[in-house]
């Protein structure tokens, strides 16, 4: 098979999740409904914690992070796949894929360091709780936080870099919704070992050590809470950390449910569906599981909306005045 080089690439042709007719307009309402609850709960939470000044701790500082990742981790796949139902067409330039595969990759690891960096914050809270403010004190969270972020800018950077120098066949067509890397490396002519290789590492980098570092969190937490001789002690100290091992659970079992599918699944489109319980439902999810676990984030949305229902209400009464 003839190779091309990639500056003559123009598009790739994402398949998207089905090819029949009449599912595109079911497919367009339900993942434009998944878009703005992800987008309108995860903002939510982010101005609770922002208004609220008994949110402001570390555990609140990483959360409200972690749902500013989400709203741009499902803005970088969402739209574009909207766009191209409602204009049928399943183009993406090659420029526009390879933004969308950097960003995807940044938001997705922002995510997985956030929640390892949020199970040391329970970690620390629950073992070490005379020491907590002493050690996650406001400079090592922003560290914590910087890090997050220079760890999955220079890993996407240089996914992207390495597609840059590839050549691709005629045949552009990928099997997902969105542009997903290891995809798009089967789709090169040329040789992709160091692209293969470094997709390893990186998985190893960003997967196999912060769910090590998440795992060595809770264990030493379930030994901790094992040594509390209350009942009522045992289930206050597994609270504050309940909810962030539901999303870490949830986070780790689908991602590694579409890996395995997709390893012993000859056709292609069934990862693409499998992908999108961690590309669109858990970041659905995420708000409402540390919301309606959470009473200060229950008391902080109430304060929130009470006072935009009277401001609202302030206009509308100066308006019907004037």
């Amino acid at each position: 098979m003839e190779g091309r080089n990639q500056t003559h690439v123009t598009e790739f042709i994402l398949l998207g999740l089905s090819d029949q007719g009449e599912l595109q307009s079911l497919l367009f309402w339900l993942f434009l409904f998944l878009y703005l609850v992800t987008f309108t709960g995860n903002l939510l939470m982010i101005l609770a914690i922002i208004t609220d000044s008994r949110l402001h701790t570390p555990m609140y500082f990483f959360l409200s992070n972690l749902s500013f990742s989400d709203i741009c981790f499902t803005s970088t796949t969402i739209p574009k796949m909207l766009l191209n139902i409602q204009t049928q067409s399943r183009a993406i330039s090659y420029k526009g894929c390879l933004s969308q595969m950097y960003f995807f990759m940044l938001f997705a690891g922002i995510d997985n360091l956030l929640l390892t960096v949020m199970a040391y914050d329970r970690f620390v809270a629950i073992c070490h709780p005379l020491h907590y403010m002493v050690i996650m004190n406001p400079k090592f969270c922003d560290i914590l936080l910087l890090g997050s972020w220079l760890l999955s800018v220079l890993v996407s950077l240089l996914h992207d870099l390495l597609i840059l120098r590839l050549s691709f066949c005629t045949d552009l067509e990928i099997f997902h919704f969105f542009c997903e890397l290891k995809q798009v490396i089967q789709l090169a002519c040329s040789d992709t070992f160091l692209n293969d290789l470094v997709m390893y590492l990186s998985s190893g980098l960003l997967g196999v050590v912060p769910l090590t570092g998440i795992l060595s969190s809770y264990s030493r937490i379930v030994a901790s809470i094992l040594r509390i001789s209350s009942v009522r002690g045992k289930y206050k100290a597994f609270s504050t950390c309940g909810s962030h091992l539901s999303v870490v659970s949830l986070f780790y079992g689908t991602s590694l449910g579409v890996y395995f599918n997709s390893a012993a699944s000859q056709n292609s489109s069934t990862g693409a569906i499998a992908s999108v319980m961690y590309t669109v439902v858990m970041p659905m999810l995420n708000p409402f599981i540390y919301g309606l676990r959470n009473r200060d984030i229950k008391q902080a949305l109430r304060k929130l909306f009470s006072r935009e229902t009277l401001s609202a209400c302030r206009i509308l009464c100066f308006r019907i005045k004037t």
